[in-house]
């Protein structure tokens, strides 16, 4: 199980927070970037220019292409998109793959998983959303197990990757075992051992 960490919701600095999660052995650092419009909450991108982990990107945002040219200059590994915020979404992800990005879609807690379906031909990674998307901190959805195990049945099929985004902790983490890895925010960066908290979560 890999755990990717995201440092929205810190008890530090969002520097600190992204220097402290590079120095730890979490396997990446999660990037959420949000423009106020697809979600509520709008914020920018910090300085990422001296990162030595892997880098994923997920776009809460409206035109996602928009912010292509910025994210390639960060070398991400994935970036993940929703698809009702583009007018074509197949032609974002092979343009992603041109560039050596893996493509990823995010789907919310409130979408049917089967309408993807249509996407997981062109795409490396789902990012199943455990919460709403758009702030730190919330609360584990509880039928996300369920919703991971439906999405399991596209796996192997397609050859996907199944990560899982929201309210992961030590706890919840037995809830989303199928899965290929996890972000978790809060959990890790609120504490003041991110590698105490990221243990507990790769137990």
């Amino acid at each position: 199980m890999k755990v990717v960490v995201s440092y929205i919701s810190s008890k530090f600095d969002i520097q600190e927070t992204i220097k402290k999660i590079d120095n730890s052995i979490a396997d990446g650092i999660h990037v959420d970037l949000m423009d106020g419009l697809y979600v509520p909450t709008r914020n920018t991108l910090p300085n990422l220019d001296e990162i030595t982990k892997p880098l994923d990107v997920h776009l809460m945002v409206n035109n996602p292409e928009n912010y292509f040219d910025t994210l390639f200059k960060l070398n991400p590994i994935c970036i993940y998109i929703h698809p009702s915020t583009t007018n074509n979404p197949t032609s974002l992800f092979n343009y992603l793959k041109f560039n050596n990005i893996d493509s990823g879609i995010a789907i919310n807690p409130n979408e049917d998983i089967s309408a993807f379906e249509i996407y997981f031909p062109y795409i490396k990674r789902v990012l199943l959303m455990s919460v709403y998307p758009g702030c730190g901190g919330q609360t584990f959805i509880d039928n996300t197990k369920n919703r991971l195990e439906e999405l399991s049945k596209y796996k192997l099929k397609y050859n996907i990757e199944i990560y899982v985004d929201g309210g992961i902790n030590d706890t919840t983490i037995n809830e989303v075992l199928l899965a290929d890895g996890v972000v978790s925010g809060s959990y890790v960066c609120q504490s003041d051992d991110f590698n105490e908290q990221i243990k507990k979560i790769k137990k």
